[in-house]
């Protein structure tokens, strides 16, 4: 377990600074600093390869939650420091979390598939009603969040939205702020959620 965690640390520290080139390199990215990429994907990867080091989680997991990590990072990185979620990030998201699906076979990458349009459609419903509830980046973001967490529980799309909100409002009133970025959030509650459902409650 130990092995697995310090590999998948160094994997993850490597990794944040391709992020870190990524974001800079991308129309309409942002320059972050590199060790926040580096420090923050190495402890998301970190317990992804302990967990599946461990034997708490299936190794056919670990594509999807790695991907997952690395958008965690990279979306909320962005979105902190230039207020959006570009489309060259979102745009490939969504592909990108349904292949890390795939070592789980066709009936969870078809789940995901499911949870993706429900999700990215609930989104946009959303976005069309009340504009100012949610931006066009999140949408854009959601289905790429809803594969992997609908092929891990039926519930995780909603119980990480429902903790991402309320993490907005905590935030919202702590800094008394009229408008806190949703991206974050929900990026971190997706990886919270998913770890959770996978440590807790994943069944073959």
């Amino acid at each position: 377990m130990l092995v697995a965690a310090v590999g998948g640390g160094g994997a993850g520290a490597l990794g944040g600074v391709g992020v870190r080139a990524a974001l800079a390199g991308m129309r309409r990215g942002a320059l972050v600093a590199w060790w926040r990429c580096s420090g923050a994907l190495a402890a998301l990867w970190a317990v992804a390869a302990a967990l599946v080091g461990a034997g708490a989680v299936p190794a056919a997991w670990l594509p999807s939650w790695l991907v997952l990590g690395a958008l965690a990072v990279a979306g909320s990185a962005v979105d902190l420091a230039a207020h959006r979620l570009p489309d060259v990030l979102t745009g490939p998201a969504a592909g990108v979390s349904l292949l890390g699906l795939l070592p789980l076979g066709p009936a969870s990458t078809a789940t995901g598939a499911a949870g993706a349009l429900l999700l990215g459609g609930a989104f946009a419903a959303v976005h069309l009603a009340v504009p100012g509830a949610l931006g066009a980046g999140d949408v854009k973001l959601a289905p790429a969040l809803g594969a992997p967490l609908a092929a891990a529980s039926p519930t995780a799309p909603v119980v990480a939205v429902v903790l991402a909100a309320v993490g907005v409002l905590v935030l919202a009133s702590a800094r008394r702020a009229h408008r806190v970025p949703f991206g974050p959030p929900l990026l971190l509650a997706a990886w919270v959620v998913l770890t959770v459902s996978l440590t807790a409650g994943w069944t073959p």
